[in-house]
């Protein structure tokens, strides 16, 4: 097994037990983890600043310390290899590294994976990628129930959605109050429950809570090509009708049929919403829609991590 370093900048805290280093691991690789001094490859993730004022979080008496310390590193003569790789709606461009992993659809680069949120919780281990956790679910997305009917059970559940949520920013704000008017919306998370701290110690499993609703109002945080996350999946892998918010590009990963998109609804004030909601005829037409209609691999990712695995130590 060969043995490389690896150092993170501001990626997610779970970031080491996700599916980058489950892969390079299938690989052959053995991570040791360093600091950017030590690195082979430096992963740097969505919560990386690089136009912050440096190290104002410190005393004063240590920042000059702490600079001096980032010009020895600035100064290394074999550079590590770096690699961009976000869980958010960033450009997968937003500064300048040697690779990139991000949402973004149509990059004709061959630094450049796309590699949408939802696939990092897939349950791969047919792959033999095993270690991958989807801890505010409850379990792995399985790919065979994702490329099965939604079914009917939907339509004998109560007729509301539930929302999970920690804010109600926009779009969130207006999505909610247009749904709560059509069907109404029985809101969890932190937003509704102040006795939970944040979304990674909720006091339930999203797959359990979801079972009981008809719908499951989970939009996006932004419209981009590209960016789909774990929400529409997490819904239809509970039998609840997904009421989403996505570009029409949602289609390179997800049959559009087999949920709710509420974002063409928008120009007439969801209007229509109410009686679409309440239409028998409308929501049957969902029941034998499978969300995948085409089974999703690992091997482009495989040949893009190894690629970089590879250079990174030569």
């Amino acid at each position: 097994m060969k043995s490389i370093h690896i150092a993170l900048l501001g990626t997610q805290h779970d970031y080491a037990q996700g599916l980058f280093p489950l892969i390079a691991k299938s690989l052959g690789y053995s991570i040791i983890w360093t600091n950017y001094a030590k690195a082979d490859l430096v992963i740097f993730g969505a919560f990386y600043k690089p136009n912050a004022k440096p190290y104002r979080w410190l005393p004063r008496p240590l920042r000059s310390s702490a600079l001096s310390l980032k010009n020895q590193l600035s100064s290394r003569k074999n550079k590590p290899l770096t690699l961009f790789h976000t869980c958010e709606s960033l450009r997968h461009d937003i500064f300048q590294t040697d690779y990139s992993i991000s949402f973004d659809l149509g990059v004709e680069n061959p630094t450049h994976l796309r590699l949408p949120y939802w696939i990092e919780l897939v349950d791969w281990s047919h792959e033999g990628i095993v270690g991958n956790t989807n801890p505010r679910y409850g379990s792995l997305l399985s790919l065979e129930k994702m490329q099965a009917p939604l079914g009917n059970a939907f339509l004998e559940r109560t007729h509301r959605a539930a929302m999970i949520t920690s804010h109600l920013l926009e779009p969130r704000k207006m999505l909610f109050e247009a749904v709560n008017k059509a069907i109404g919306v029985s809101g969890y998370g932190p937003y509704f429950d102040n006795a939970i701290k944040n979304h990674h110690h909720s006091n339930f499993e999203k797959k359990d809570l979801l079972k009981g609703f008809a719908f499951n109002l989970c939009p996006e945080n932004h419209l981009y090509p590209g960016y789909y996350t774990e929400k529409i999946p997490e819904s239809f892998m509970s039998g609840a009708l997904a009421l989403g918010w996505v570009d029409a590009n949602v289609r390179a990963d997800f049959n559009p049929a087999a949920f709710i998109n509420l974002e063409p609804l928008a120009w007439e004030q969801f209007e229509s919403l109410g009686q679409l909601l309440n239409s028998r005829e409308y929501l049957n037409s969902f029941c034998d829609q499978a969300l995948l209609l085409t089974k999703p691999t690992l091997e482009n990712a495989k040949n893009f991590i190894g690629e970089i695995l590879k250079q990174a130590i030569e």
